[in-house]
């Protein structure tokens, strides 16, 4: 039982039989005192812009504060996750607190829309009115463009919570107007130990920790079977890669597309990929190889990158993966 408490400390999640306050502090000690000085002093700013990696705790801080604003029964100064507001907060089922979250790849005009119609409105139960906005950066022009307008001209007692893991994908006359507060990554050796003491070996664990910093998304990717046949056919075409074997590029027809076939699974292969290389990188530094092993794995590195980006610039997936098995076997072509 000791040991599974240990792991409910370190999921960024709220559990009934934790201490909340504790795992946000632990999480994110400044934000969390930060924030409950402004609670305490009644000095919230009217809109919040949470950045940062994902599982950092931005969804937890979110709901967090809209339970210290409605909980009935704060307990010292924190939500007591058992009144009737801060169940139904949990459950998503508060009248007057509502969360956006992408309609497909994005977040549509009309999702904004509807919730300035929906602000507009007096509170159903308070004065008060919370939004929390998940993956803000996935706004379309035309949402960024509404939500400013509303933040600029908001109507009654509104808090606004916007999270992202791309500060630079937010407009930034939409920054200007909240106040940007930056999640810190959390430590990976604590993530690697509670993985490995839930029954994950540590080699599984530390590239876990390469794909993701939630223990929750760890555990949930190490249980995904699809997941298991991708990182060893992602590794084997690594190997391939940096022992200069050809193979790499037929591997790409024979295995990889068959594996890798949604967009989703195609974002891991570059994923997994880096993160095979910076390990493979890192340990050579560890070693003191020499100078040039170094810049030949640091280039690899860079060509991952390059070839994402080009993925994500719309070229298809097949041939990205199979120019970058060009590129890292002969380097100068």
């Amino acid at each position: 039982m000791e040991q599974q408490c240990l792991f409910f400390q370190l999921k960024g999640s709220i559990n009934i039989k934790m201490n909340e306050a504790a795992v946000l502090n632990e999480q994110q000690p400044l934000l969390y005192q930060q924030l409950q000085k402004s609670f305490e002093h009644g000095r919230l700013a009217h809109a919040y812009l949470f950045e940062g990696d994902t599982g950092t705790g931005k969804k937890e801080f979110g709901l967090w504060m809209a339970k210290h604003i409605f909980c009935t029964n704060l307990t010292d100064n924190n939500p007591c996750n058992q009144c009737n507001n801060c169940l139904r907060i949990n459950d998503n089922e508060h009248p007057d607190v509502m969360r956006v979250t992408p309609d497909g790849q994005t977040i549509k005009v009309d999702q904004i829309r509807a919730l300035k119609a929906e602000f507009s409105k007096s509170g159903v139960e308070t004065a008060q009115k919370v939004f929390l906005i998940e993956q803000a950066d996935k706004m379309s022009i035309g949402a960024a463009n509404s939500l400013l307008k509303f933040l600029e001209e908001p109507e009654g007692k509104v808090l606004a919570i916007l999270e992202t893991t791309s500060l630079a994908k937010i407009l930034p006359t939409i920054q200007s107007r909240c106040q940007v507060l930056h999640f810190q990554p959390l430590v990976k050796e604590k993530l690697i130990h509670a993985l490995v003491e839930s029954g994950i070996n540590k080699n599984t664990a530390s590239l876990l920790i390469e794909l993701t910093n939630s223990f929750d998304k760890a555990v949930e990717i190490s249980q995904d079977e699809w997941f298991n046949e991708a990182r060893e056919i992602t590794q084997q075409w690594f190997d391939y890669m940096i022992k200069d074997d050809l193979q790499a590029f037929v591997y790409v027809q024979k295995k990889m597309i068959k594996v890798f076939k949604e967009k989703d699974q195609q974002a891991l292969s570059f994923d997994l990929l880096l993160a095979y290389s910076r390990k493979q990188l890192t340990e050579s530094v560890a070693q003191k190889q020499l100078k040039r092993i170094l810049e030949q794995q640091a280039g690899r590195v860079e060509l991952i990158l390059q070839a994402r980006q080009k993925w994500e610039a719309n070229v298809s997936w097949q041939s990205v993966c199979e120019q970058l098995v060009i590129r890292m076997i002969h380097p100068k072509t």
